[in-house]
């Protein structure tokens, strides 16, 4: 079973060229050479590169990428499963194919009873597919296993899998890194979005994942991907993870010169 690319040539460029130079420009931007973190995991966003690729390139050079990554990526459609696992064959992308980990894959259905065989429920959504490019450009080498997780998940179900999820990641026995997919405020002024956003990534610094999850859902703060990122959190924390780490954060109004509505994209390495 073979993914294909859903908005390539919308939210990235769907030549290879093209797609590893946009990366390479994202590079340019950052300044100095940093040393690469060994961290668990990343909060990376998920929107079109000309808005969030700074974010999405600064964090994902700044960590050691191992040659297996796990993708958990918020739903923005309907779903039918609450953990829906994309468990075998490959992802295609402009620079490639990306196989599926299928002993992670499996591990992960052993330890979890929320996660079901879904593979349908990834072909028309985004959030997991715009990450794979800046994985394969940085770790040529790289296998995945992809999870779509629905808006329908509450703190309970994240958390058992969170747990579950780093307890297939200690049986498999080699490097993982954990991605949580998502953008952060959606469609407000750049005031109120740095406002809420770093409201939120406070919680991510301390590894909160109730935390997170409760301020996301009390305040109404429109980050799409919080499921995930409070599923990544748990799971980084059982793997022994102390603190996140923000390296970058922009709105889209720093793209576009428009901040009377903008998006807010944050990248941070759990380590």
């Amino acid at each position: 079973m073979r993914r294909n690319p859903y908005v390539a040539g919308y939210f990235y460029p769907d030549d290879t060229q093209s797609l590893k130079k946009a990366i390479e420009s994202f590079l340019r931007e950052r300044t100095g050479e940093q040393k690469k973190l060994k961290a668990r995991g990343v909060v990376a966003p998920h929107a079109g590169y000309e808005y969030s690729g700074p974010v999405a390139a600064a964090v994902y050079s700044s960590v050691e990428i191992p040659e297996t990554a796990v993708i958990l990526g918020p739903a923005h459609h309907r779903i039918n499963s609450v953990f829906a696992l994309f468990d075998r064959g490959s992802w295609l992308t402009p620079l490639g194919e990306v196989e599926i980990e299928n002993r992670l894959a499996e591990l992960l259905i052993t330890e979890s009873d929320v996660v079901s065989r879904d593979p349908e429920a990834h072909r028309k959504e985004h959030s997991i597919e715009v990450q794979l490019p800046f994985l394969q450009y940085f770790q040529p080498e790289i296998k995945i296993v992809p999870v779509m997780i629905s808006y329908e998940a509450d703190y309970e179900n994240l958390h058992q899998f969170g747990l579950a999820l780093a307890e297939a990641v200690r049986r498999f026995g080699a490097p993982v890194l954990l991605v949580a997919s998502t953008d952060m405020s959606h469609y407000v002024n750049r005031k109120v979005a740095e406002e809420l956003d770093f409201k939120a990534i406070s919680f991510i610094e301390r590894l909160d994942d109730r935390g997170l999850f409760e301020t996301v859902t009390s305040y109404g703060i429109s980050m799409c991907g919080f499921q995930p990122t409070t599923a990544v959190i748990t799971a980084c924390r059982s793997l022994g993870a102390r603190e996140g780490k923000l390296i970058k954060y922009l709105t889209s109004g720093e793209r576009t010169g428009d901040f009377r509505e903008v998006v807010g994209y944050a990248g941070l390495a759990l380590i």
